[in-house]
């Protein structure tokens, strides 16, 4: 079974500083059918005002990885880490017994474009940690790249859940599969572009949502940019 969500069925905030469409609920949009996806929690696409950003906050027992599609990010948290996170880069951060955190954009005059991915954890009450790769479009190009897993394979960083996070770049005759294991769920974002999934076309902002599915087939591409997760029924 597939299901197709088009970009403008989501939740909508704006906060004048902060433009945001909502996957699931989250905050102040509720849909009780759209809860999330398997342990996919959340999935944000935020556009944050340049000179803004998110003040300190708290979170625990998530598996938080963010995903930058343009501008930097500016990550500061209890832990001691202060990085910048541009495109390509993925960033996990294991909440875990509790971190505080800041997210701001302090370019002067543009936006930063990202995903904020929650995924529900398989083991509770870890010691928070931190973890950012680069992933270069080389790796990224008419494939799919594992960026993260529970064990950190091939490179990815490493969450504290069953699932697995690929990102993909599909351009004309390219083309990617990912096969699924018998009670697995796969979730996929369409971060720009247009691309067929299973003979389905998707663009920007869409997402198809597969279950009871062997395979995932991505084809047909235009200038795509995809996350394809693999996720528990």
């Amino acid at each position: 079974m597939l299901t197709v969500r088009k970009s403008q069925e989501r939740g909508f905030a704006d906060h004048g500083w902060l433009k945001s469409f909502h996957s699931f609920s989250f905050a102040g949009y509720y849909d009780p059918q759209h809860m999330g996806w398997g342990n996919l929690r959340v999935i944000n696409e935020d556009w944050i005002a340049a000179g803004k950003g998110f003040g300190t906050h708290g979170h625990r027992d998530m598996e938080i990885v963010t995903y930058v599609l343009s501008g930097s990010l500016a990550h500061q948290d209890s832990m001691g880490n202060i990085k910048a996170i541009p495109p390509g880069d993925v960033q996990r951060m294991s909440a875990g017994t509790g971190v505080q955190h800041s997210e701001f954009n302090h370019a002067p005059n543009a936006t930063t474009h990202l995903l904020q991915i929650w995924i529900e954890p398989n083991v509770t009450g870890v010691v928070p940690s931190y973890e950012q790769k680069t992933f270069l479009d080389t790796e990224k190009q008419g494939q799919l790249r594992l960026v993260a897993s529970p064990d950190g394979a091939q490179g990815s960083v490493t969450i504290h859940a069953d699932a697995r996070l690929y990102a993909g770049l599909l351009d004309g005759n390219q083309s990617a599969q990912l096969t699924l294991a018998p009670n697995r769920k796969s979730y996929v974002h369409l971060v720009r572009g247009e691309l067929d999934v299973n003979g389905q076309c998707l663009t920007a902002g869409d997402a198809a949502l597969l279950a009871d599915e062997i395979q995932v087939n991505l084809t047909h591409g235009k200038d795509a940019e995809v996350l394809v997760f693999d996720l528990i029924a």
